[in-house]
């Protein structure tokens, strides 16, 4: 179950990232609260999951899942680049994130 909590923590990394992109300053309420929010749950998940997964591994699985994820939104949703050297760069990060929890 703390693998699931921590996936779900890294998927909140991803809201609370994209959510920054708009907080104008913190002065874009809406925003401002989904930040606010995403940031609470992300942090609070990431916390439950490193009660059963060492903290080392959790926080970059964590981390590599929020990383991931605002890359990719940023390509589906931004326009960013995505270019074969990206993609396999992205490949790398999962592939990382994978041996780590294979290995904890």
């Amino acid at each position: 179950m703390a693998w699931l909590w921590l996936i779900v923590g890294g998927c909140f990394e991803v809201g609370f990232t994209t959510c920054l992109r708009y907080v104008d300053g913190f002065r874009n309420v809406p925003w401002t609260l989904g930040f606010l929010a995403s940031v609470t749950l992300s942090m609070g998940l990431l916390e439950v999951a490193s009660r059963s997964i060492p903290m080392g591994t959790a926080y970059a699985v964590w981390g590599g899942i929020g990383a991931l994820g605002t890359v990719l939104v940023g390509i589906a949703f931004f326009g960013e680049p995505l270019s074969v050297v990206r993609g396999l760069l992205i490949l790398g990060v999962v592939a990382c994130i994978a041996g780590l929890k294979m290995t904890a």
